[in-house]
């Protein structure tokens, strides 16, 4: 059975009340699953993030399955690793509504396509250490776990991001 067309584009300003709702909904979701749960959200850096066009939708027919930030630089949490030849994909929400239906797969698809516009060697990724059912669900994906480190409880990162054990993962671009 085909799948009706997805497209990514940009969050705008209008977006942000349901930007906010899924991550309300992520974070109840966390909870209710026994997941470690970021610890809220900074309204003022996701505002950020649209405004510098660094968080998308992913779009099917009128329908937002998912949104996702990008960076192309992330010191503060890849420290060493971070030598400027990666897409950074952050805080990736699946609206309750389409989990289960793959809506990740297209998320890593364009990423890799982005990559290789911008001559980039891979697709970074961090995660909860203490949640190894998500870092499987990255493996299924093709990324592989490159280290393990504390978050720094620094500005550069939002309140939610400080101070946690992650797990960074990469795919290479081919």
């Amino acid at each position: 059975m085909e799948h009706p067309p997805v497209h990514i584009i940009n969050t705008t300003h209008e977006d942000l009340p349901l930007v906010y709702w899924l991550f309300e909904q992520a974070i109840l979701y966390q909870r209710q699953h026994g997941y470690p749960a970021w610890r809220g959200y900074e309204k003022n850096a996701l505002t950020s993030e649209v405004e510098q066009l660094l968080q998308y939708k992913v779009l099917q027919y009128h329908d937002v399955l998912a949104i996702f930030s990008v960076s192309y630089s992330d010191p503060a949490t890849w420290g060493e690793w971070d030598t400027g030849q990666a897409l950074f994909l952050h805080r990736i929400i699946t609206h309750p509504q389409f989990k289960g239906q793959r809506v990740f797969e297209k998320v890593r698809d364009w990423a890799l396509r982005k990559a290789r516009e911008k001559g980039l060697h891979y697709i970074r990724i961090d995660t909860w250490t203490d949640n190894p059912t998500i870092i499987a669900f990255y493996e299924r994906y093709g990324f592989h776990v490159v280290a393990a480190r504390v978050t720094p409880d620094s500005p550069e990162l939002p309140t939610q991001n400080r101070n946690l054990r992650v797990t960074l993962m990469e795919l290479p671009v081919a």
